[in-house]
This record gives C-alpha cells, sequence and structure tokens, in this order.
C-alpha cells in the first residue's frame, strides 16, 4: 500500500515513510469509525481513499488539501452507506 500512495503523491524517497504510514493506518482507522467495515488492501475503491485521504492531509503547504478532503468525505459517505462496505465481517 505504502508504494501506491507514494506513486499518488509523487513521492520516490523512504524518508517520508514513517509519516506516510501513519496517515494511512488513520486513514483505514477513520473509514472503519464511519462505518466501513470491508477494508481491503486490494480493492480499488479503498486504495483510492486511502491515497485521497493522503493527499489530502501530506505537507504543511499542500494547497490542495480541501478539494482532496472533499473528495475523500464523499468517497467515505459513499463507502459508509454501502452494503457490500459496511457489512459487519
Amino acid at each position: 500500500m505504502i508504494e501506491s500512495v507514494k506513486l499518488a503523491l509523487r513521492i520516490k524517497s523512504s524518508a517520508f515513510d514513517d509519516e506516510i504510514n501513519d496517515l494511512i493506518f488513520a486513514a483505514k482507522t477513520d473509514l472503519k469509525i464511519s462505518g466501513v467495515n470491508n477494508i481491503d488492501d486490494y480493492d480499488p475503491i479503498i486504495i483510492q481513499a486511502i491515497k485521497t485521504y493522503c493527499k489530502a492531509n501530506f505537507g504543511l503547504d499542500n494547497k490542495d488539501s480541501e478539494r482532496y478532503e472533499r473528495s475523500y468525505e464523499s468517497l467515505k459517505q459513499h463507502l459508509s452507506l454501502c452494503g457490500e462496505y459496511n457489512e459487519q465481517l
């Protein structure tokens, strides 16, 4: 997952791996809190939600963070309402 997120963030270095891993964990936790119980690391929509969360929260001078945050919130809402993702495992 981290390599996919790093590619989305346009990062090649491993200097930010700890921060990125924290963001990935935070995204998954946020999805779970919102009722998304089926978090599969190979599901393209889950991957996109995590990438979008990371894009919204990575870096201090991110001029697009609000746009990515809105996109993530929309994805999260759709996932939390979808039976395929909110069923208890």
